[in-house]
């Protein structure tokens, strides 16, 4: 046997194996070239066991990542977004404001959040049935903007986390026991409409001074709203204004709403904020021009397509900030411990290009207490 055998041998073999085959070869004759062909077929059965043994880590390292990638994937949460209008061909424009508020907090949709949106396209009874199909098929959250969709959430599951955005008065709707201790398993961000109202009575009353008699109009199909007309009659009471009652059901309801308002000689108008009433933003700002009302509405939306005056919080910055509640839950947070948010800001804008079509003079004092004035 050579010493370059001799040396192959010895580094392909571990010692202690290496000197149990020696021994084994000493015991058997087989002889100077018996013996070193022995030798280098061990070598050679040992370089095959090495590289068989690489192989196999050399697999499973590339194999582990994608297996733990499947894993995850299989585990990511699902979060259902429950909405009262809009189609998969025109979905709401807020939803991209909640998805902004998602990715700035590390969620990306398909990668470690999947997203399940349904529309109910203004039926409530649409809404009742998908709310039930997310529940049955046991999605991590739910996330519920306005009155009617949070009620049907809560309605179909008492499990399932919610998260409520955009709500008027989450409290007088029943849906949480409080602000500070929601109790259950909803929370989220409330609009706080229904104490603002007074404020946008006054606030329209400053605009038209000779304002007497005030119409509302309102959807009937929200839950919420009937409590909220309750506290707008009271505040027009306090004022001494005789409010008209313009509720509506039906995107037909509205022409027939106008004309009572017309009857009933409004002279101005107070528009509540609701799903179905953004969702008809442009036919009623169409009436509104048509029968001369001065309008006060609860979202600047309206504002920017031609109405005269808006005075609440900001609805993006509401589906916004709901991300940072979805982001707690599924960190571990309960929805009962959660305080429902507030919102802080509120903006008012006034369309003097609007006031001067109605004839209307905004008094100064009223003019630079605003946020924004669209010329």
């Amino acid at each position: 046997m050579t010493q370059r055998d001799r040396s192959a041998a010895r580094r392909a073999t571990p010692p202690v194996a290496r000197r149990r085959r020696l021994k084994c070869y000493a015991r058997h004759d087989f002889g100077p070239l018996g013996r070193a062909m022995l030798l280098r077929a061990d070598s050679a059965h040992r370089v095959m066991e090495r590289r068989t043994f690489l192989g196999v880590i050399a697999c499973s390292l590339l194999a582990a990542p994608l297996a733990a990638e499947a894993q995850q994937a299989g585990r990511i949460p699902r979060i259902g977004v429950l909405l009262l209008f809009g189609t998969p061909e025109q979905p709401n424009p807020l939803v991209n404001a909640f998805r902004g508020g998602l990715r700035e907090l590390g969620y990306v949709e398909g990668r470690n959040l999947a997203i399940d949106y349904r529309w109910a396209d203004g039926n409530n009874q649409r809404l009742t049935d998908q709310a039930a199909e997310l529940v049955r098929e046991n999605v991590t959250l739910i996330v519920t903007p306005g009155t009617p969709a949070t009620l049907a959430a809560r309605n179909a599951t008492s499990e399932i986390p919610i998260v409520m955005t955009n709500v008027g008065d989450p409290v007088g709707s029943g849906i949480v026991q409080s602000l500070a201790r929601p109790g259950g398993n909803v929370t989220g961000l409330s609009l706080l409409d229904t104490e603002l109202d007074g404020k946008r009575i006054e606030l329209l009353k400053e605009a038209v001074p000779h304002l007497t008699r005030l119409a509302i109009l309102w959807s009937a199909n929200d839950p919420g709203m009937t409590l909220a007309f309750s506290r707008v009659e009271v505040a027009a009471k306090v004022l001494g204004l005789a409010l008209q009652n313009l509720a509506v059901r039906e995107p037909g309801d509205f022409q027939r709403a106008f004309e009572a308002a017309a009857t009933g000689r409004a002279e101005a108008l107070f528009v509540t904020a609701q799903p179905f009433t953004n969702q008809h933003r442009a036919h009623i700002l169409t009436l509104v021009t048509k029968y001369r009302l001065p309008a006060i509405y609860t979202l600047r939306p309206f504002v920017d397509a031609g109405g005269l005056m808006a005075y609440g919080p900001s609805q993006a910055e509401q589906y916004h900030r709901a991300a940072t509640y979805v982001d707690r839950i599924l960190k571990g947070a309960k929805p009962a411990d959660l305080p429902v948010e507030q919102p802080t800001k509120f903006d008012l804008i006034i369309n003097l290009k609007t006031a001067k079509a109605l004839g209307l003079t905004i008094p100064v004092s009223l003019l630079q207490r605003a946020d924004q004035v669209i010329e």
